[in-house]
């Protein structure tokens, strides 16, 4: 589990949430091969990273030899004809989540839930057994096979309503931190190893204020996820993750303008 949390969070941390603009509803409409350069190749990296067969953290959007190689895997686990091509099979058994799936795409499904009021945990990427729950509840209140599994039929269903997100903008009382201050142990309390992703960008808050694994957008930081939390931090108050000790001294105590995006 913790492998797979690290490939997730890395996702998360270079590439951002799914916000709305994005959706994997077009992943499909169009065979893959290597060559190919488009948006939709950025859906199938992301739900091969979901599988835990591309090595990257970040979709790069371009059908190379590691994308190749990647479909091959997922196709040979699938038991499917391994051609590295991302054909309508391969698609289709690609985009069915299950228990165990973790990644932006599983974050699309509980937002999707949510639309519903069918899932009332922490949107947080990971397939676990409260998705499974609110999954299978989903499908037995709409006549569909309570397996847990989102497939074909359960997708449909859930697209007939659109997730809803809010922000709020207000001004925190902000300073920086690094990996290796006194007392830190490099990871926080989500569980990201600030050591191994030092460019990620990260904030530790109040949860009273900005829930765990928001994203939050800093003024003159730029788009972060709220992953950690501090005993100093109360309130409007927030610590910006710098991996340079200098430009983290640099950044001072200031006041910032923050956005928080909920569902």
């Amino acid at each position: 589990m913790k492998k797979w949390l690290g490939l997730f969070m890395a996702a998360v941390l270079c590439t951002g949430f799914m916000f709305p603009g994005h959706s994997s509803a077009a992943l499909g409409s169009q065979m893959l091969s290597q060559g190919s350069n488009n948006s939709d190749v950025v859906d199938l990296q992301e739900y091969l990273m979901t599988k835990g067969v591309f090595p990257y953290h970040t979709a790069t959007g371009y059908y190379g030899p590691i994308t190749k190689n990647a479909v091959e895997q997922f196709q040979t686990q699938s038991r499917i004809k391994a051609d590295g091509v991302a054909g309508s099979e391969t698609i289709n058994k690609i985009k069915v989540l299950h228990k165990g799936d973790i990644g932006k795409p599983v974050i699309e499904l509980q937002r999707l839930l949510k639309a519903w009021n069918a899932y009332s945990s922490t949107v947080d990427g990971i397939y676990g057994d409260g998705t499974v729950s609110a999954v299978a509840s989903f499908q037995k209140n709409h006549g569909l096979s309570a397996d847990g599994i989102a497939g074909p039929s359960t997708y449909k269903k859930l697209r007939q309503k659109s997730p809803s997100y809010s922000t709020r903008s207000f001004t925190v009382n902000s300073s920086a931190y690094t990996a290796d201050c006194d007392g830190c142990s490099g990871k926080t309390k989500m569980g990201i190893d600030l050591k191994k992703y030092s460019n990620g960008k990260v904030v530790a808050v109040d949860p009273d204020v900005i829930p765990l694994g928001s994203k939050v957008v800093v003024e003159g930081y730029g788009t972060a996820i709220a992953a950690d939390i501090g005993g100093g931090i109360n309130g409007k108050m927030l610590d910006v993750f710098i991996a340079d000790h200098g430009d983290a001294i640099n950044w001072g105590r200031k006041d910032v303008k923050v956005t928080v995006y909920e569902n």
